[in-house]
């Protein structure tokens, strides 16, 4: 593996960098990303599967850093995916919910105010001071979810909708989810379910191959997306962008 390529074997995918030797160099994901958002809006990330949404996301959260330009977020995000990330087995449920609220930027005096209301939530106040390794898969994703949802999110940060636990828990985990989204002061949501995005969104940023093809109006952007890509009809469009910034 790893040999040359010839002239005619140089792949299509203008993200795969391709060195004199033939060898490849470097792959980028997203490149050419450009835009701004401000108070209320609720921006939907579509494209299909491999155009760099969940990178976008992980670099709007600095989970990545960019190798070129910069990103400028003036705001806590918050992001519901990887919710197990930065939690400890060995710590209780308990300290989990403190570690959690420090990542959230949060204060101890601020944490302690939200865990009677998340350990409520959660439904396992029998086991909260028991180490989190001891706990059910269905009870540890109870408890990250409750505190992931705690939180007064200013920019919130979504790779598909998330729930958790058994049917009764779904089903007060979804009126929660909807209740985080609707306090968030932005939103960014990733998500393969035009359903839910044309729910949520008011406004659309088409990725193709780590680039920007449409930004703009939720239904403009949707039209041409479902026009080309669901229906087959006609080429992707070359990014036109915009003279102001969408915000």
């Amino acid at each position: 593996m790893g040999g040359r390529l010839g002239a005619d074997e140089r792949p299509d995918d203008p993200r795969l960098i391709i060195g004199k030797s033939g060898r490849l160099k470097k792959f980028e994901v997203l490149r050419d990303i450009t835009f701004s958002l401000g108070e209320g809006d609720r921006l939907a990330i579509i494209g299909r599967n491999g155009s760099g949404k969940s990178t976008l996301l992980r670099l709007l959260h600095g989970i990545f850093h960019p190798q070129k330009g910069r990103i400028d977020v003036q705001g806590m995000t918050d992001a519901l995916f990887e919710l197990g990330i930065g939690t400890r087995p060995t710590a209780t449920g308990y300290q989990n919910i403190i570690l959690g609220g420090l990542m959230r930027g949060f204060t101890r005096k601020e944490i302690e105010a939200y865990i009677p209301s998340i350990i409520e939530f959660s439904g396992i106040s029998d086991f909260i001071h028991m180490p989190m390794n001891t706990y059910s898969a269905g009870m540890r994703m109870r408890l990250l979810f409750s505190v992931a949802t705690a939180f007064e999110p200013e920019i919130l940060l979504l790779d598909e909708w998330v729930s958790a636990g058994d049917a009764e828990f779904r089903m007060k985990a979804s009126e929660r989810m909807q209740d985080h989204v609707e306090r968030a002061g932005i939103l960014v949501l990733a998500s393969h379910s035009s359903k839910l995005l044309k729910k949520t969104c008011n406004k659309a940023l088409w990725l193709e191959k780590g680039r920007i093809v449409r930004l703009g109006d939720l239904d403009e952007v949707f039209e041409e997306f479902d026009s080309v890509i669901q229906k087959g009809e006609g080429e992707i469009p070359e990014y036109d962008e915009p003279s102001q910034d969408v915000a």
